[in-house]
């Protein structure tokens, strides 16, 4: 216990009489009761400080002196859909400490079920489907009763399939997904799915090194694609096999109280369907009316938020729930811990933002996170700025491409002839954007005077660099007036 609070507490003892007053009793225990509490604090901002260190040991140097708008370069075939991989030891991911990549589900195609060692989220840029992630220890609250007539003997037997939640997903949501849970994924549409992801490889998650990895509950990987922007495609057929693989089968099949022979179809050696297989029938699973889970999406208030009840995604399309708006502009629409707590405990965030027309993203730099922006539609003119003053990146960037903005990097978005828009995964909960122009930026905070004596400029012309943007926040109309770039 802290000498002050030794001291305070036996003054009061030392001061009461005998017989204890009531007030007194009551004086000591919230003493006692603070002196607990604040205990708590400090193991708490000790055991979090230490995780921050932990994770800044770990962090590699990040010394990108040149940056590039990113493709993936390598592709894992399946029966039903691909798996495209962006090079994790690409010196700008390192940097960040992510990895990346996007999946392509065709209709009634089952991603198998799978575990990664780093949390991530999920950008559905196409199609609807179902997923599930499965948390231990959490209830199957979900019930199916199959029609067939062999399930409806087995019905009669009160036979129910029970599992964890089911969640539909549709393009725009974001799904989050914690380290080490597992999960599955099911198109139930008529187009293909198309999701990117972002893993926070350098999470305190994560207490493996900087690596994606992905262990498969299910399946093999397959036919395996790898090129760089100089060579073709060059195959590279290689053996992975599920988690199940690796155990002896006798002793599967003692931990699952089955027959070999079943014990044997989990590690399934010869599968060579891939991690993305086809469902023939389509999947029968309980799953409530996709209206219904949508109505009640929009209904949650924050208050129910449980281990087992968590909110593990939420749309950022729709235009309604914009944070930032602009007739002539564009639109910014930010994901956080305040909107899906879950964010909280992954350390990620996420922003979408569309561009009309010529508009412009005010200069600005992420105060608390990398970002990884992933271009969805369109084409832009990125530049971005380090911290010498040089240009790390100034190109145009299109569809289906990747960018890495480290924290602290200045960086500017004009859009193209052709609009833009884009998804952002960012690296805090959090995070916070400092705008150099604009309303609520950086050059509107400032006095006159300074801005005169800091670029020997009139008062004319430093009111023309407070005031011309003053009412745009962060999303510019064209400025047909100025010089620059005229078209891309």
């Amino acid at each position: 216990m802290p000498t002050h609070l030794n001291l305070l507490l036996h003054t009061i003892i030392s001061s009461v009489s005998m017989p204890t007053s009531f007030l007194s009793l009551l004086a000591i225990c919230l003493l006692l009761l603070f002196q607990g509490s604040l205990g708590k604090i400090e193991r708490r901002a000790w055991h979090w400080q230490g995780r921050k260190e932990r994770k800044f040991r770990e962090q590699r140097e990040c010394s990108v002196e040149r940056l590039s708008a990113l493709e993936p370069t390598r592709r894992v075939e399946s029966e039903a859909g691909v798996i495209e991989y962006w090079d994790e030891k690409n010196a700008q991911l390192k940097c960040v400490g992510v990895a990346a990549t996007r999946q392509i589900i065709q209709p009634r195609g089952l991603h198998l079920p799978s575990f990664t060692n780093a949390p991530s989220l999920i950008y559905i840029v196409q199609g609807r489907g179902v997923i599930s992630a499965v948390f231990p220890g959490c209830p199957e609250t979900f019930q199916y009763s199959p029609h067939s007539q062999q399930c409806e003997r087995e019905q009669r037997q009160r036979y129910r399939d029970q599992h964890q939640k089911i969640l539909y997903f549709r393009r725009g949501d974001i799904i989050t997904l914690p380290a080490g849970v597992a999960y599955w994924t099911y198109n139930d549409g008529e187009d293909p799915v198309v999701g990117v992801s972002v893993l926070d490889t350098s999470s305190n998650a994560n207490h493996l090194d900087q690596n994606l990895r992905k262990f498969n509950l299910a399946g093999r990987l397959q036919r395996q694609f790898r090129w760089s922007y100089e060579h073709e495609p060059r195959l590279q057929v290689t053996s992975k096999n599920n988690i199940f693989n690796g155990f002896d089968v006798q002793s599967l099949a003692k931990a699952f109280g089955v027959s070999m022979e079943t014990a044997r179809k989990l590690q399934n050696p010869e599968d060579k369907r891939g991690e993305i297989v086809s469902v023939k029938d389509g999947l029968e699973i309980g799953r409530p009316p996709r209206r219904e889970e949508e109505e009640e999406e929009g209904r949650w208030n924050g208050l129910e938020e449980t281990l087992c009840n968590r909110r593990l995604k939420q749309n950022i399309v729709d235009p309604t729930h914009a944070d930032v708006y602009s007739p002539q502009g564009g639109l910014i629409s930010s994901l956080n811990s305040q909107k899906l707590p879950i964010l909280k405990y992954l350390q990620m965030s996420a922003e979408r933002g569309v561009l009309y027309r010529n508009a412009l993203l005010a200069p600005h730099w992420n105060m608390n996170a990398h970002s990884v922006v992933y271009v969805t539609r369109g084409n832009a003119r990125i530049q971005i700025v380090n911290n010498k003053g040089k240009s790390v990146f100034d190109g145009e960037v299109h569809q289906g491409q990747l960018v890495i903005v480290p924290q602290m990097f200045a960086v500017l978005k004009e859009a193209g002839n052709e609009g833009f828009e884009w998804v952002s995964f960012k690296t805090n909960d959090n995070t916070m954007i400092s705008p150099l122009a604009g309303k609520a930026s950086v050059f509107g905070g400032m006095p006159e005077n300074v801005l005169i004596n800091s670029y020997k400029i009139s008062r004319a012309e430093a009111r023309r660099l407070k005031y011309n943007r003053g009412e745009e926040m962060m999303v510019f109309a064209p400025w047909y007036r100025s010089e620059g770039w005229a078209s891309l």
